[in-house]
């Protein structure tokens, strides 16, 4: 990646829907090499696709929590079998394989707290392999880096 993939990468971020023509000119490319510039980025898997940045609070998830999560064993076929399971809960916003006291660390959203309750006691709890869940409400969101510093 050079810096004029950079300096894409960068505009995509701030505004995907920018086309490609706008793109080309704030580059000071001409638009087939920017598009080819593109196309390359999206088949290198630089770009994995582009979307909205929804505000989960304004669309009516008003909950956040972080829950952690330790397994009852740490074998490969438990992260597996942990790890599809929870691709498939529509409310597990992120979640990360962690070092330390846990074994996994999901970002969830709820509407409130009784869909919290629901969510705890009937879904995670019951993923594959799971000994302890524990978690703690986001009182307020402090950073997010959106867009990556790419250009630093």
């Amino acid at each position: 990646m050079d810096s004029a993939d950079r300096r894409l990468l960068a505009l995509l971020q701030r505004d995907g829907r920018a086309t490609n023509a706008a793109l080309a000119a704030q580059l000071g490319l001409s638009e087939s090499a920017c598009l080819r510039r593109m196309r390359r980025l999206e088949e290198s898997g630089v770009i994995r696709g582009y979307g909205a940045r929804i505000d989960a609070g304004a669309a009516g998830f008003t909950v956040r929590v972080l829950v952690r999560i330790t397994l009852k064993s740490q074998t490969d076929r438990d992260f597996s079998a942990f790890e599809r399971a929870v691709q498939a809960v529509p409310n597990v916003i992120d979640c990360f394989l962690t070092t330390g006291q846990w074994d996994y660390e999901l970002i969830a959203i709820a509407h409130d707290a009784a869909d919290l309750e629901r969510l705890h006691s009937t879904v995670l709890t019951k993923l594959p392999g799971v000994a302890r869940v524990e978690s703690s409400f986001v009182l307020r969101h402090v950073v997010r880096q959106v867009p990556l510093p790419l250009d630093r």
